[in-house]
């Protein structure tokens, strides 16, 4: 995320960023099978590392069924500065591997070390800086074995996610080289059928170390401190496949929607049938799909490969007739159809294949002005997301991955962009399950762009290169093109590829049955076929305030903006107190220039300084680490809410309007202290808060451009008959302004509508003043309620000292008022009742109990357990609320009961102006 300035001036702004590293690959004669669909879940990985012996993995037993896929279960892993035995005698069975490491079924070196306890916790103050990357810079061994029981199947080694390289063994035999086996995303598929024998088989890869500069891989960049392993290892299942001897691959549907009238979809059955026999073999391919049922025969010479193709025109029964549509959350529901296909010979099966699917219809148009406008099954739509990461050391845990995607739908998320890191088979089926949207490409700065943005520290391409880059294209293709959450792939990030690396990706996707739109980049600028890419990446990355979200320059509300943000984002005080020392913590609040190891390798971003001086500025200076803490709280809250709430506002404009934003980022892959709405360990704080509140269903909001109150309604039907009230206060709570407006109507689908402009001064208003704005609804019920801390001295910006990654504030909004607030209690009742499948529900009503007029701001409310540590994940249907003095809130916490371990639920009521209490919740 370091943009040169080189391309910079190119691109009007651009990012130079990130980290990366290893050894050239020779990539020649790849074995590449373009198979759909998920290989079997693998075991979750720890969340944290802890104590484990050092015994191999289980064996794996694989079933002789025709069309069987077994994932590996685990490998005993070692590096070979500690294994002096030659190759042929560790891949063989019966080798004894004592002292070698467990390794899950998806493991990196490092997260097979850290399982097993070798190295401190990682997250925690400075402890990475511990592990020794020398230990890494040698290749490791992973090994596993299977047992068969019958040999008269042919059996297939299939895998992707090899990071970097590697050559192949099984059971003593190599069968693939580092010329053959290298980058991550690479499919792999080899026939081990006459090197297989009945009882214990073993398969071994030799793994070679990772460099993301040269090699085609994943790396981390700027985002976090990255891994001394650089993740090498194998971080996606390998599987043995049985068949008989006609092997059935690449079996997909490839849906067309009827639009506009969606009352028919036309359905297109491919698969490739492949006689692995020396033999002719005449095969029966029968589908099921969407209630239809197709067949076909083929006749195959030896060793003959044929693709077979069903259609409507051909079988009518493919041409649905009201189909199921899949829709985004909030827009509609999101069913899924299933491919069952079989390949018969001599009346038995010889292989399966299986696959759920979706119907829906995904355009981007450019509009014009540009910009990239998505349309889900004819509705256009703006597309508010983040920036997603993985674990740092790509563990899979596939309870963890869900909790986030539900928080990124209770902020009222509808996409995840996902640089690199593109998740396994999981991650997808879940998106699909819930409704989100996602945005998959390959990574910028790293030799992913090494060809074409200078700017970064890829290395140029060989030929090699070339043929690992389409055939990465390819198996994500395959693997991704029948999930209806995949709304596109975006083949460049900070830069378009060149024409001869496009069209290789273009042919890849075209050959995959593609149908998703392909953009050439995440920034702004074109590629030589596919054209502009109506997207623009021009941050910022560290500290802006809230006012500069409305501006249609630089990173304000308008086009779609890739990836933005103000950039830290501090969580909680029980976060940090997980993640950092005393003495670290003691460094945080007091200097603001100090390098600060978790926030960024980068030196662009590795202190807090811009966000300090404002905060101080702004706020006033800090007076203790809680009082830090509190004040970036207040500052994220009111930054994040800005960003949504500008995006939102703009996405009707006439004029230049807003088709989508990309918070960056969603999360952190560790312990962080920037780009992040939610932590590592699933806390929430202010910019969670702020973007749940921006991104309400029905939502009114204040404009710090032109102080005109809206209202945006992000449901799919109008709202009429509204009632919208502003009131501006002192911070002592003493009125200064009061307006009622009524009869508000407003359109669906993310339209708004103005409801009034204050004033451009009002008669008695303090530097430092509150706003409060309430919608309610035609039975005067509450819909919507959002609270402003505001200031007459406005921020003002610098745009002409604009850099990629932030713009210069010469003066601030003084809110220092808000430290004259009196305390205010507030007062609450709690009950909870136990739910179905395993979770509790908390409700909690708050109450102003204070005797003055002096209003309760930002009122925090977290459910903790035993010895006061909060319970994770939870989601409330609100939080972080201001109560005037005769006001209450009831609210409503939802959690797995296991999460409680057993202690009794209590909730911790803090804020702005709130002395800490904690109250029974049982």
């Amino acid at each position: 995320m370091l943009r040169s300035l080189a391309h910079r001036h190119q691109l009007h702004r651009h990012r130079h960023r990130r980290h990366a590293r290893t050894v050239a690959l020779a990539v020649a004669g790849l074995a590449l099978v373009l198979t759909a669909g998920t290989t079997g879940a693998a075991a979750p990985a720890a969340r944290h590392a802890g104590p484990a012996s050092r015994t191999p993995a289980a064996t794996t037993v694989v079933p002789a069924a025709p069309g069987s896929a077994t994932p590996l279960s685990g490998y005993a892993v070692q590096s070979t500065a500690k294994v002096a035995d030659p190759a042929e005698t560790v891949s063989s069975p019966g080798y004894p591997a004592t002292g070698w490491y467990p390794a899950g079924p998806r493991s990196t070196v490092l997260a097979a070390l850290l399982a097993a306890g070798v190295y401190p916790d990682p997250f925690r103050s400075t402890q990475q800086k511990l592990i020794p990357a020398a230990d890494f810079t040698v290749p490791w061994w992973y090994r596993s074995d299977f047992t068969v029981a019958d040999t008269t199947a042919r059996t297939h080694l299939d895998f992707s996610g090899v990071i970097s390289a590697a050559d192949v063994f099984v059971n003593g035999r190599r069968i693939a080289s580092t010329s053959t086996v290298a980058g991550a995303y690479t499919r792999h598929e080899f026939d081990i059928t006459a090197l297989v024998r009945r009882g214990t088989n073993t398969v071994a890869f030799l793994i070679q170390p990772n460099n993301p500069r040269r090699h085609l891989t994943m790396g981390w960049l700027d985002w976090l401190q990255p891994p001394p392993d650089e993740n090498m290892g194998i971080v996606r299942d390998v599987t043995v496949r049985r068949a008989g001897p006609v092997a059935l691959r690449d079996a997909h549907v490839v849906t067309a929607l009827a639009m506009p009238s969606m009352t028919s979809a036309d359905l297109t059955v491919k698969a490739r049938l492949r006689n692995d026999s020396d033999a002719t073999v005449t095969t029966t391919l029968s589908a099921t799909v969407g209630g239809a049922a197709v067949a076909d025969s083929v006749t195959l010479a030896p060793h003959e490969t044929r693709a077979v193709v069903f259609t409507p025109a051909e079988h009518p029964a493919l041409r649905l007739r009201s189909p199921r549509v899949w829709w985004p959350a909030r827009m509609g529901g999101q069913p899924m159809y299933r491919l069952d296909i079989t390949a018969t010979v001599d009346g038995a099966p010889s292989d399966t294949a299986h696959q759920a699917f979706g119907i829906r219809d995904v355009r981007a148009p450019l509009n014009a002005d540009g910009a990239r406008q998505y349309e889900v099954n004819g509705r256009p739509l703006l597309l508010k997301g983040g920036g997603w990461s993985p674990d740092e050391f790509l563990r899979w845990d596939p309870t963890y991955v869900e909790d986030r995607l539900k928080y990124a739908l209770d902020l009222g998320l509808n996409i995840l962009r996902l640089e690199g890191h593109i998740e396994p088979d999981e991650f997808f089926d879940l998106a699909d399950r819930h409704g989100i949207l996602t945005l998959p490409g390959w990574e910028c700065c790293t030799k992913w762009e090494g060809e074409f943005n200078r700017g970064g520290s890829g290395q140029r391409w060989t030929a090699a290169d070339h043929s690992v880059a389409r055939a990465s294209m390819a198996a994500e293709a395959a693997r991704l093109r029948h999930h209806p959450s995949v709304v596109s792939f975006l083949i460049g990030s900070d830069a378009a590829p060149n024409e001869e690396i496009e069209r290789g990706y273009l042919d890849a996707l075209k050959a995959a049955d593609w149908t998703a739109p392909v953009i050439p980049a995440a920034a702004d600028t074109a590629s030589a076929i596919t054209g502009r890419s109506g997207m623009k990446m021009t941050g910022p990355y560290d500290w802006v305030p809230p006012g500069y979200w409305y501006d249609k320059r630089e990173g304000g509300a308008s086009g779609f903006n890739a990836e933005t943000s103000a950039g830290p984002d501090i969580p909680t005080l029980d976060t940090l107190r997980r993640m950092m020392t005393p003495a670290e913590l003691e460094t945080l609040w007091k200097d603001p220039a100090a390098v600060q190891y978790h926030r960024s390798p980068s030196a662009t971003f590795d202190t807090l300084e811009l966000y300090d001086s404002a905060l101080t500025a702004r706020y006033g200076a800090p007076a203790s680490l809680e009082d830090y803490v509190r004040k970036a709280q207040l500052s994220q809250y009111e930054n994040v809410r800005a960003q949504f709430e500008a995006y939102s506002r703009n996405a009707k404009d006439p004029e230049d309007p807003s088709t989508g934003v990309i918070y960056w980022m969603f999360n952190s892959g560790w312990t962080s202290l920037h780009w992040q709405l939610v932590d590592r360990y699933l806390d929430q704080g202010g910019a969670y808060f702020g973007a749940k509140k921006a991104n309400e269903p029905l939502h009114v909001q204040y404009g710090y451009d032109d102080h005109a109150v809206a209202v945006v309604n992000n449901r799919t039907t109008p709202a009429a008959g509204l009632t919208a009230r502003v009131t501006l206060f002192a911070p002592d709570g003493t009125q200064k302004y009061d307006r009622t407006v009524t009869g508000l109507t407003v359109a669906g689908g993310g339209a708004s509508s103005t409801a009034l402009t204050l004033p451009a001064s009002v008669p008695g208003l303090p530097a430092t003043y509150l706003a409060r704005l309430l919608l309610t609804d035609a039975t005067g019920r509450e819909v919507s309620r959002n609270v402003y801390w505001l200031s007459t001295e406005a921020d003002v910006l610098d745009y002409e000292r604009s850099d990629w990654y932030y713009t210069p504030t010469t003066s601030y909004a003084d809110l220092r008022g808000l430290n004259s607030m009196a305390r205010t209690a507030v007062a609450a009742t709690a009950a909870t009742t136990a739910g179905a499948s395993g979770t509790s529900t908390t409700t909690v009503t708050l109450r102003h109990a204070g005797t003055g007029g002096t209003p309760a701001l930002l009122t925090d409310v977290h459910l903790v357990g035993a010895e006061g540590a909060p319970v994770l994940p939870v989601r409330w249907t609100d939080n972080q609320v201001s109560l005037w003095p005769g006001e209450s809130v009831t609210l409503t916490a939802t959690y797995r009961t296991a999460d409680l371990h057993g202690a009794t639920p209590k909730l911790r009521i803090s804020g702005w102006n709130t002395p800490t209490a904690t109250v029974p919740a049982a």
